[in-house]
């Protein structure tokens, strides 16, 4: 069970009228055509949600936001495909990436399993999800997930109801302002580094000092804009699918130097950072080498938090969803 449940209804008490705006000014008015299978939340006039402060106020959604509650009965994109033909496939790729750092959904998933999340599909067809949940039996817990800007980060990211962040970050990183890791190594049998979701045109750094082996080397249509860094101690890092190379091959480079900027170039379909590590034949994990940390909101910032997500809280528990169909 979450954290926060003991003490959401008396915030929602507490803010009811203002959480209920607040998630209609978060989430945008544009609509889209219904699924058969889905179930959007009605949109209903702000006027109507002036109500006395005693009594919890209904969540809201714009019409282009769906909610999905279900009980996993194969696998994730077995289960959401079912509910949503259309996209389930696509929106079960985006809703694992939430988790994967407590749950893998291939290994983890038993039958039974409550999956829980409001999502729009994007211009690009892409799931962009607001707010997620995953009730494991196997681990015997509830992980959640609440797409947040913090005050202090440049982009949105993803946080738990107990204001833990739902992924972890790498130890001197070598890209300061993401939004999320999207794909960890070996998640799919060719893929050999880390992946990091930025807009195009944020800094990628080297973390240690080193010297640029290679520029822009092989298959343009496959690496895009690359660079390789070979650390002093013997390790290359491949920065690839980059923007722009802002090194030269033999300069030497120290930690904090900027190498490149983020870009969608090469064989990618959004912007992003992939970062690769191999030290000869070996191919090595981001994560041992440089080891993770997981950020926590700080008090100052929790009431804020909660006044934004608990909505969500509340309209998870609603139990408004196809599943109830």
């Amino acid at each position: 069970m979450d954290l926060s449940f003991d003490i959401r209804w008396a915030l929602v008490g507490l803010l009811g009228c203002s959480a209920a705006v607040n998630v209609v000014l978060f989430l945008d008015k544009n609509t889209s055509s219904e699924e058969p299978t889905e179930i959007a939340v009605e949109q209903e006039d702000l006027q109507e949600l002036v109500v006395p402060i005693a009594e919890p106020t209904p969540t809201v959604l714009a019409e282009d936001w769906k909610v999905l509650q279900l009980d996993v009965v194969n696998s994730l994109s077995y289960t959401f495909t079912k509910a949503n033909a259309n996209h389930g496939s696509a929106l079960s790729a985006v809703y694992s990436r939430l988790f994967m750092f407590d749950i893998n959904m291939r290994r983890d998933l038993q039958k039974g399993d409550r999956v829980e999340v409001i999502y729009r599909i994007g211009d690009d067809g892409i799931p962009d999800i607001a707010a997620a949940r995953f009730h494991s039996k196997k681990k015997q817990k509830t992980y959640s997930a609440y797409r947040w800007k913090a005050p202090f980060d440049k982009h949105v990211s993803y946080w738990a109801s107990d204001g833990i962040e739902a992924g972890y970050r790498l130890k001197n990183a070598p890209i300061k302002e993401y939004e999320q890791i999207t794909s960890l190594l070996r998640d799919r049998p060719t893929h050999k580094g880390m992946d990091f979701k930025a807009p195009v045109g944020v800094p990628t750094f080297s973390p240690k000092s080193g010297v640029v082996t290679r520029v822009n080397f092989g298959s343009y249509a496959y690496n895009g804009g690359c660079v390789e860094v070979k650390f002093s101690d013997g390790v290359l890092a491949k920065y690839l699918h980059l923007s722009e190379v802002k090194v030269k091959e033999g300069q030497a480079v120290h930690s904090g130097t900027v190498v490149g900027l983020v870009g969608n170039t090469g064989r990618s379909t959004a912007p992003h950072l992939h970062y690769q590590l191999d030290k000869g034949r070996k191919n090595i994990d981001p994560i041992d080498y440089h080891g993770t940390q997981r950020r926590s909101l700080p008090a100052s910032t929790m009431d804020e938090f909660l006044q934004q997500t608990t909505p969500f809280m509340t309209l998870f528990d609603q139990g408004r969803s196809v599943a109830d169909l």
